[in-house]
């Protein structure tokens, strides 16, 4: 008996499983437990692995393989520290490894045609996160007729440490992570045909530092012609980032302060440590994208005021109250003094212009739209004025929807197991008021990946953005509803004071 339920069991693991041919090499991957209209191949590698002499080294193509190659189970998180005990995204911890620069791929697997492609990249602040999870799984995506392809890349230190030494050795350094994505895209335009996809037909998406990543992309000479449509998802830099040798606190320098805390005598040396003796010295917090020359030539703001940036169609859009799960319940004023009085601290002359637009006899609704408005908003705003200012089309999205109630409203990152279609496999989202919103949210998601469009026949139609008008659309409770003046006189203020900084 034991024999014949192992023969069974064997059986039915090879009908659902499917091999395929790559420019790597054979494949086998096998279909989703979530569908079996969809086939997922795991833990890819699209860039040789960065240990040992290869750490602090751009991304190289990934070496091909004989025979096939298991893509049946997921691949490590790369190097990183948890998030805080008592955080909203704080989740048991992943497996990780210096070896993580892999991808995954979901598929219809279709035989006549090329479907449109879209590579998400996670968030986490350049220092947390995977492109695997419950939510970021690809299925419903792929049922809706994308290749759908999540990808790994180096955080922190690992991923965006400069130094002296490193730019002498490819004359510049920091920015790894960028390479790594640059390089996952590279792999798609070589491979994706092989599942379906259209190389010609790419969408880039991410969240928080995922949209970073997204507008380092477009803003990079380096990634040009390597995809067709971007979506940032509540994150842009367009404030001023570090730069590698110049300014207040010069990347180059950071570098060698930390070869001071690991008591290394060069660069060599720093390659030897163990990757968890390096994790634990990081405060987890000091490496981030930087204009290093290379990937990012310029500073991003400046590249975009001046067109220098890859014109693609862009969806961009933020969430309606971001902070309360960053903390800005923690600091929420008491009452209406302790908010005024918060506003004239940081705000000094301008003080009055803010109680204005937001004011103080709604402190709570006040405190938290300002928190959205004055990092998330302003940055989408900046980014889609510009793309427009430049001919190029933007469409703008505000996430009002609270799936899980008014304490938590609509918080960061609440979109993404919607632009997912994924609320249905999340038992705290599951309800038919959220499911069918994803419906909706995920059509407009995989409409703009085909047609670099979102607006689709039936439904809303999606207004191209204009700094003059703020056109948008709210993906509110109730669906999409089109609407004007998102942030109206509100980004003409962040601006005015943001500008100055620039």
């Amino acid at each position: 008996m034991r024999i014949l339920l192992l023969l069974t069991f064997a059986s039915a693991s090879i009908a659902h499983s499917i091999e395929i041919s790559t420019n790597q090499g054979k494949l086998l991957g096998m279909l989703s437990d979530r569908s079996a209209e969809v086939s997922v191949f795991k833990q890819i590698p699209f860039a040789k692995p960065p240990v040992g002499a290869r750490r602090w080294t751009y991304a190289e193509t990934a070496d091909g393989w004989a025979g096939v190659r298991d893509a049946t189970r997921f691949g490590p998180a790369c190097m990183q520290k948890g998030y805080p005990e008592g955080s909203f995204f704080s989740r048991p911890s992943d497996p990780t490894s210096e070896d993580c620069l892999h991808l995954n791929v979901w598929s219809s697997m279709p035989k006549d045609e090329k479907l449109p492609v879209m590579v998400w990249i996670h968030g986490g602040a350049l220092t947390r996160g995977a492109g695997v999870g419950n939510t970021y799984d690809g299925t419903e995506l792929a049922k809706k007729g994308v290749v759908l392809v999540t990808i790994n890349y180096r955080l922190g230190v690992f991923g965006y440490l400069a130094h002296p030494e490193l730019s002498k050795e490819a004359n510049s350094s920091g920015n790894y992570g960028t390479s790594d994505q640059i390089e996952a895209l590279r792999w798609v335009k070589a491979n994706i045909s092989a599942f379906g996809g259209d190389p010609d037909n790419v969408t880039i998406f991410g969240e928080s530092a995922g949209s970073w990543s997204v507008s380092h992309l477009v803003a990079s000479p380096k990634a040009a012609g390597l995809f067709h449509r971007a979506i940032g998802q509540s994150g842009g830099s367009f404030r001023k980032l570090p730069e590698l040798t110049q300014g207040e606190r010069p990347a180059e320098i950071r570098g060698m302060s930390f070869q001071k805390i690991l008591k290394a005598n060069s660069i060599d040396q720093m390659r030897d440590i163990d990757a968890s003796e390096i994790l634990a010295a990081d405060d987890g917090r000091s490496y981030r994208g930087i204009v290093d020359g290379q990937f990012i030539p310029d500073q991003i703001y400046r590249l975009f005021e001046q067109g220098k940036f890859n014109r693609v169609p862009v969806l961009l859009g933020y969430n309606a109250e971001e902070g309360t799960t960053l903390g800005a319940l923690r600091m929420l004023p008491k009452n209406e003094k302790e908010y005024v009085a918060g506003i004239k601290q940081r705000f000094d002359k301008n003080a009055g212009r803010f109680l204005e637009l937001y004011p103080k006899d709604k402190v709570r609704d006040s405190f938290l739209h300002l928190s959205s408005d004055s990092g998330f908003g302003w940055n989408m705003h900046y980014w889609a004025a510009q793309s427009a200012k430049h001919n190029v089309n933007a469409f703008m999205y505000y996430f009002t929807h609270r799936p899980l109630g008014d304490e938590l409203a609509a918080y960061h990152a609440a979109e993404i197991v919607f632009a997912f279609n994924n609320v249905q496999h999340a038992q705290m989202f599951d309800n038919p008021i959220n499911r069918k919103l994803a419906e909706e949210i995920s059509d407009y998601w995989v409409q703009f990946a085909s047609a670099g469009d979102p607006s689709l026949e039936g439904a809303v139609t999606w207004p191209k953005y204009a700094q003059k008008g703020k056109a948008y659309v709210e993906l509110g409770t109730n669906g999409a509803a089109a609407g004007v003046g998102l942030m109206n006189r509100k980004f003409e203020l962040f601006e005015s004071i943001y500008s100055k900084e620039r």
